[in-house]
């Protein structure tokens, strides 16, 4: 019972952001975008809410929420560290600090910690090649990361 009481409090604020934006050229990525920021992620139960609103498939809305890595489907952590993953970082040596970050936090891509304490993303570029190799640490941008600063991140999202 309680399952369906929130499935049907997210549906109805759901629908409340649908009309919010229906308006919108093209709504279904803003819509999604103030989901994520109303819940810290796309509920699956928002799901028939969003269809229903812009006479959509469910599978048309799904589609979209799992092809764009920026929709999370779960809820995220405390902390949120985003790797930048592209050539200019990979260059200077983000593969090698990515994977002692990886292995710091015990996590791989796209995970989130058991105790909710930290999710780890990858990410196509952060704008920021010229200070590469660089990382997103709860929305601040990091550059010129190196050993030191990826055990302090780690540290910082386990204290």
């Amino acid at each position: 019972m309680l399952n369906r009481t929130a499935d049907a409090d997210i549906a109805s604020r759901a629908g409340a952001i649908v009309e919010g934006h229906r308006a919108l050229e093209g709504p279904l990525l803003p819509i999604l975008h103030s989901i994520q920021d109303e819940f810290g992620y796309v509920p699956t139960a928002a799901l028939p809410a969003i269809a229903d609103g812009l006479n959509l498939s469910r599978a048309e809305v799904h589609g979209v929420v799992s092809f764009y890595h920026d929709y999370r489907q779960e809820p995220a952590g405390r902390h949120v560290i985003k790797v930048c993953r592209a050539e200019a970082c990979q260059s200077m040596g983000g593969e090698e600090l990515a994977e002692k970050l990886l292995a710091l936090l015990g996590l791989d891509w796209h995970q989130t910690r058991a105790d909710g304490a930290v999710t780890i993303e990858p990410v196509y570029c952060l704008g920021l090649c010229a200070c590469a190799p660089s990382a997103m640490v709860d929305g601040e941008v990091i550059g010129r990361l190196d050993h030191d600063a990826i055990a302090e991140i780690a540290r910082g999202v386990n204290a």
